[in-house]
């Protein structure tokens, strides 16, 4: 068993090319199904049968493992499997239909309109250029829930203050333009018409939307630094992120009546089950959970 179990990982490194983590991940989750099998006195891959593996199941689960670790388990023991049958080493596959556990989900973490509501107007208080910049960015992410990837390599020309909309993911498969609502596009015109430029000292001709202080394309680490102030300012818990907004974005707005394909076509999401589960925050915003 234990050079079987070496010759399915020596295929996961040099054939799969996978990390030396996740190889190690296999190793820890196999070295235990083989001990396992030892102790049932089963010794050749050739007499495993669908019981054993049932029985590898069951004893994971007696001993308490988590429901995610005995997912993660699992699945190591049906890609050992299916080697197996691919190698010609067992006829059929001893794991098929097997399933882990369901791992139930985080909701992810969401701001309150209150706090929403703090957080633009901590970031309004300052009429500097940076300041002007901040409020744009906040503004934007909580109206439309752009992806940061998205925020960082806005261009000038993907705003159109005449028309009051913005492209989003740009050349991407996720590309799509979105309205802004008045808040977001007064904040947008106030910092491209009064701070953007004072925050151009580099190159006149730098097409990026926001900038940081060397009047360069402000980068992702750059818009966590600004997002995180502001969290600290308000004295907010540390697992606030630039992403929050995002999630904050889509629950409030399903939360006051948008339906779920508009958020879905809001956020950029090819499958509305990668939206769903905002439709569970909304719906625990509304009992108070």
């Amino acid at each position: 068993m234990k050079e079987t179990v070496e010759r399915f990982l020596e295929h996961l490194q040099h054939e799969l090319r996978y990390s030396g983590n996740t190889v190690a991940a296999y190793r820890n989750d196999l070295t235990q199904f083989s001990e396992h099998l030892s102790g049932k006195g089963l010794q050749r891959v050739e007499d495993l049968r669908r019981a054993d593996v049932l029985s590898f199941a069951l004893d994971l689960r007696e001993r308490g493992y988590a429901a995610s670790t005995v997912a993660r388990k699992l699945a190591s023991v049906r890609s050992f499997c299916h080697f197996l049958v691919r190698e010609g080493l067992l006829s059929s596959d001893p794991s098929e239909g097997l399933n882990g556990p369901p791992v139930a989900r985080r909701l992810p973490r969401t701001l309150s309109d209150r706090e929403m509501a703090q957080l633009l107007e901590v970031a309004g208080r300052r009429p500097t250029a940076k300041g002007l910049r901040d409020r744009a960015i906040l503004e934007l992410m909580y109206d439309t829930g752009i992806r940061v990837s998205e925020l960082v390599s806005l261009d000038l020309g993907d705003v159109d203050l005449a028309k009051g909309t913005v492209v989003c993911g740009a050349g991407s498969p996720a590309q799509r333009t979105l309205s802004l609502s008045q808040s977001a596009l007064q904040a947008l015109a106030e910092y491209i018409r009064h701070g953007r430029e004072q925050l151009l000292v580099a190159d006149p001709a730098e097409r990026a939307l926001f900038l940081n202080h060397r009047g360069e394309r402000l980068s992702r680490q750059g818009l966590w630094v600004i997002v995180k102030a502001y969290v600290r300012a308000l004295g907010l818990e540390e697992g606030v992120t630039p992403h929050t907004l995002r999630h904050s974005a889509a629950t409030h707005k399903l939360r006051r009546g948008a339906k779920l394909l508009e958020v879905q076509q809001l956020l950029g999401h090819s499958s509305p089950a990668s939206t769903q589960v905002y439709a569970r925050l909304a719906h625990a915003d509304e009992l108070g959970q």
